[in-house]
């Protein structure tokens, strides 16, 4: 997709929002730190969204990667839009552009309470990936992992969405998943299922082997030796068939000898490099640039409205 198309799609959608918006977005509040600049429906919600994501920037990013983030050439705008019956969601958007990444935009909606426990910290963790990575992740090892670090009450939503998808014949197979440089049309179970492979991976050998498995994986487009050389599963399709074994038997948590028997590897010691202030702005080819989760804006919008639904059932 060309940018400058792109980026005036996002201008019209900016200026019909206007018309839509409510009053507490429309006169919102204002709050910066070091790396966020947040608009919400109030002083006391733009800083306490504020103050949290810095937190979250600053744990996750140890917890992923190893090591905090360095301070971006650019702050994040976050609007926030904050109701009690609204639904959770949200959406993150960056550039890359021959290895550096910035342009960053962030909304999120929902209550107050999960805003903070869900939203935020999933968002955040999109800007984590793409800061360390410097390129788009497979769409089920980033949205898979970004829904880990949610609140337990969004987590089991998605394992039960997940059970429904397996039942009803939406499952997606693990080489067509792993495949996937776009989101599907029926992109929920995606979501569903992506979460639970993460965290099926992740409690086997925790957050940081997952970020080398994934390095390694993008770096050679070699999934089935990377699989095999940080879980010691020799391919995908067999992934899968213990994955499924896994989620049938109420996915336990992995025995000490499970855990023992992967194959050990160094801790992670890359560089993760800060956004270049002087970064050239979206020179070089198309091909080079990557407007990164601009899709995920119509994800986000379907688990909002079903979450809405949900809410007026009960």
């Amino acid at each position: 997709m060309q940018f400058g198309k792109l980026e005036r799609r996002f201008f019209l959608i900016g200026a019909i929002t206007a018309f839509i918006l409510p009053a507490n977005i429309l006169f919102a509040a204002g709050y910066r730190t070091a790396n966020f600049v947040i608009e919400a429906p109030s002083p006391r919600l733009a800083q306490k969204i504020g103050d949290a994501a810095e937190q979250y920037r600053h744990d996750l990013a140890i917890e992923w990667i190893g090591q905090p983030l360095p301070r971006w050439s650019q702050p994040c705008p976050i609007t926030a839009e904050v109701a009690p019956t609204l639904g959770a969601g949200g959406a993150t958007s960056f550039v890359f552009d021959r290895g550096e990444v910035f342009n960053w935009t962030m909304t999120i909606q929902g209550s107050e309470e999960r805003i903070l426990d869900s939203v935020l910290p999933h968002e955040v963790t999109h800007t984590i990936f793409a800061s360390h990575f410097r390129q788009p992740l497979p769409r089920w090892a980033d949205e898979g992992a970004c829904t880990t670090v949610e609140h337990p009450v969004e987590r089991a939503r998605q394992h039960r969405l997940l059970i429904e998808f397996l039942r009803t014949g939406r499952g997606i197979s693990f080489p067509e998943m792993f495949a996937m440089k776009e989101y599907p049309a029926d992109v929920l179970p995606l979501y569903s299922q992506g979460y639970s492979l993460a965290r099926y991976l992740i409690e086997r050998g925790g957050r940081k082997r997952y970020i080398q498995f994934i390095g390694d994986g993008l770096a050679s487009s070699d999934w089935p030796e990377s699989l095999n050389q940080y879980y010691g599963i020799h391919d995908i399709g067999k992934l899968q068939t213990v994955w499924l074994e896994w989620v049938k038997r109420g996915c336990p948590a992995p025995p000490a000898s499970v855990a023992a028997s992967i194959p050990q590897v160094q801790d992670i010691a890359q560089t993760t490099r800060g956004q270049s202030p002087d970064a050239p702005y979206l020179k070089g080819t198309a091909r080079d640039r990557v407007s990164a989760t601009a899709a995920r804006q119509s994800i986000y919008v379907q688990r909002a409205q079903r979450t809405q639904r949900e809410t007026n059932r009960n």
